[in-house]
């Protein structure tokens, strides 16, 4: 079946013709000695000497097409920053949608205002600062045009939409963002550190640069240099040009102390309170405007932010993004190979240890940037012991790239060695690229082996993905093969000792009519096989209804076909464990929701059929409200399972609110009930940030344990921190 299908795809991916070339738009930036106040008003004398960008074309949903609404930006400069002024012009003002109030918000869910700037213009990374009519501060690093990972965007399809290494969401720098309304539209107003940017040695410069609006009553997302559908603002190989940037030859010098102070009681453990003060700091120093050396001592483990406890009944374990700081600038240097599949570094698992728990790290530093035509990172950290857990570890990580265009190559080397035992260590070697053979079809490709003491079988790992997108598909197909050896300590890795097939053929058709935007059929194929051909785990998606309203909501019914391969016991609840064994069943799903910026929106998914030898009725659902700066969600999520071995019901009800006096100060809360874990859980937490991340941060935490949603017994945990950290000297 799996070579049946390959061969279906390879057809598959030569459908459409390269995109046609364009010549790229050029804009320059003004010299001015008085810089303006940053208000958002815009009616300094100042901004009367910029040439406005205007001129501004549909990506969608008319395609090449001139916007609807009138769009201006200038640009200036008064030697230490990038100022930019955007006249957002509206004729019906009161359909603006200004969305929430929250750092990095989801910018397609009201209007909002971004630009992308290649520093280094070398079409392919970048820095992008968008806000929206409320005023927030979005930011995040670009790696490779946002291929391979990023988060979902206007215009982004769930099967275009990466997870990880493309978009850098969690790096947040040093710069200013105000806006204002009247009665003729919005207007933002920026300023954007020198010192917040990386870029070459040159005083006058080219950077690479585009600029995105979206209407969002209308759906309609308009670029300064004109997009095709199939890409985002990512797309840096169609920017334009900011021409005869005359920059500063400074280099970035901060650092960024924190003291967190809490006290903690673990009744489950039947300890007393606790009232540990922990202190530590982050430092960068620019070696060059384009080079960047991050040193840290005691890295903050503080995670202020909590997730949704979702059920989980794979057997296959969960990662979550890093949002420590010190990991955070350029981290996209350090990503070789696919994360769909194995990514050969993931900084996550360096102070974490096999349970999810944090090992303290002692200190180190990294050192990322350009040197010459080269992306280079490396870093060295150490990690304390922790007993009983975990040996004291050595990390080292040298990573270097090179691109030509579109196409790339990269090699990698990642250490870890226990400091106590010399003959404890684990090494990886690795090596990735690109070939670029026109711009709908590409091919990725990484291959990568590992030494650890004990292990001397298939100890090599590799993958290939062609790819191919137009303005109507989107196919990939992909082999990988993980030896039952391989070990990347450091990096992420599911499983070992499979080989895996993944086929994706997805079409877009857009419809033109008053209530469906895009129709969008499309199949998925994902298998793992053993190296005795025997089947782990394999799936048909099926989904030939997927369509998306005008408005943005989309509706789909899907068809799933299963096989699993047990080739041990799976214990998959509390009192059930499936045996070893082959499995087939089939499902239906339907997924539902309505328009994401409206002040009601409803996210719903259902789906029933067979589950290993028995049934499984689920459904999840999700209710936000969205009122001024008042936001609130209500998730449900249940799952009704019977098999032959027994029956279980896995749910999960929470609430979440949060009120924001500003951008930058909030409240927060989470209530939720998962009877898997049989925990009521409750967080609370108000911020009140500066720069780049920084501020203030009070949390509470409450666990209790609970057999029923009312029916607590006794506390499990509580905790309650207090953590200020404060950024010091230039830059971002």
């Amino acid at each position: 079946m799996p070579r049946i299908i390959l061969t279906l795809a390879v057809l598959a991916v030569v459908i459409g013709g390269p995109a046609s070339a364009q010549e790229p738009r050029t804009a320059r930036s003004s010299r001015i000695v008085t810089p303006p106040t940053v208000d958002g008003r815009l009616d300094e004398a100042a901004w009367k000497e910029g040439s406005p960008l205007t001129g501004f074309v549909q990506r969608d949903p008319a395609e090449g097409a001139a916007a609807t609404e009138r769009t201006e930006v200038r640009f200036l400069t008064d030697g230490e920053a990038l100022y930019i002024g955007a006249w957002m012009f509206d004729r019906d003002a009161a359909g603006i949608v200004p969305g929430e109030r929250l750092r990095d918000v989801t910018l397609s869910n009201s209007d909002y205002f971004a630009v992308i700037l290649d520093t280094y213009h070398d079409r392919q990374n970048g820095f992008v600062f968008a806000t929206t009519p409320a005023g927030v501060e979005y930011d995040g690093q670009v790696v490779r045009e946002g291929e391979g990972g990023g988060v979902f965007q206007q215009g982004q399809t769930r099967a275009q939409a990466g997870s990880a290494g493309g978009f850098n969401l969690n790096w947040d720098a040093s710069w200013k963002v105000a806006t204002s309304r009247d009665s003729l539209g919005w207007y933002a107003e920026f300023r954007i550190p020198f010192s917040t940017l990386r870029y070459g040695s040159a005083k006058i410069q080219n950077w690479g640069l585009n600029i995105a609006r979206s209407v969002r009553r209308r759906n309609e997302e308009s670029f300064w240099s004109t997009i095709p559908r199939q890409y985002s603002l990512y797309r840096l190989s169609r920017a334009g040009v900011l021409e005869g940037l005359e920059v500063p030859s400074q280099r970035i010098a901060t650092v960024s102390p924190y003291v967190l102070s809490s006290a903690v009681k673990n009744f489950a453990a039947g300890l007393g309170a606790e009232y540990p003060i922990e202190v530590g700091i982050d430092a960068k120093f620019g070696l060059t405007p384009s080079l960047t050396l991050d040193a840290t001592y005691n890295t903050d483990f503080a995670q202020v932010e909590v997730d949704e406890q979702r059920t989980n009944l794979t057997r296959f374990p969960l990662f979550f993004p890093e949002k420590r700081p010190f990991f955070l600038e350029n981290a996209g240097v350090f990503s070789a190979g696919t994360p769909q599949a194995v990514e050969l570094f993931f900084s996550r698992r360096v102070g974490i240890d096999s349970l999810g728990s944090p090992v303290p790290i002692l200190g180190g530093g990294r050192l990322t940037g350009k040197v010459g035509g080269f992306n280079v990172g490396a870093m060295q950290l150490f990690t304390e012991s922790v007993a009983g857990r975990q040996p004291a570890n050595s990390y080292s990580v040298g990573r270097a790239s090179r691109e030509w265009g579109r196409s790339r190559i990269g090699l990698m080397a990642v250490q870890r060695i226990a400091t106590g035992d010399g003959g404890d260590h684990n090494r990886t070697f690795g090596a990735d690229g690109r070939i670029a053979l026109n711009e709908p079809l590409s091919i990725d490709w990484w291959a990568a082996k590992t030494e650890t003491p004990g292990r001397s079988g298939r100890d090599g790992a590799y993958s290939v993905r062609f790819g191919h997108q137009t303005r109507v598909w989107n196919n990939s197909v992909r082999f990988t093969q993980v030896g039952e050896d391989f070990n990347p300590e450091v990096g992420f890795v599911s499983r070992t000792g499979y080989r895996y097939y993944d086929v994706s053929l997805f079409r877009t058709v857009p419809v033109h009519s008053k209530v469906w935007r895009f129709w969008q059929p499309h199949l998925n194929y994902r298998g793992y096989f053993g190296f005795d051909n025997q089947i782990q785990s394999e799936q048909v998606h099926v989904d030939l209804g997927e369509s998306e309203f005008t408005g943005g909501g989309r509706i789909g019914p899907e068809l799933n076909l299963f096989r699993e391969g047990l080739i041990a016991p799976f214990q998959i609840a509390r009192n059930v464990v499936l045996p070893a064994g082959k499995y087939r069943w089939t499902s239906l799903g339907w997924d539902f929701s309505t328009n994401p910026s409206a002040p009601v929106s409803l996210l719903t998914r259902i789906e029933a059929g067979g589950f290993y030898n028995g049934t499984r009725y689920s459904g999840t659902a999700t209710l936000t409200v969205r009122e001024a700066a008042l936001t609130g969600s209500l998730l449900l999520d249940y799952n009704d399972v019977h098999l032959d071995q027994g029956d279980f019901v896995r749910s999960l009800i929470g609430v979440r609110l949060g009120y924001f006096f500003t951008p930058r100060i909030f409240v927060q809360s989470l209530v939720q009930y998962s009877n898997q874990a049989q925990v009521f859980s409750a967080n609370v937490r108000f911020g009140w940030l500066s720069t780049a991340g920084t501020g203030l941060f009070i949390v509470l935490n409450d666990a209790e344990d609970g057999p029923g949603i009312f029916d607590w017994t006794k506390p499990l945990t509580r905790s309650f921190v207090v953590k200020f950290s404060k950024q010091f000297g230039t830059g971002g």
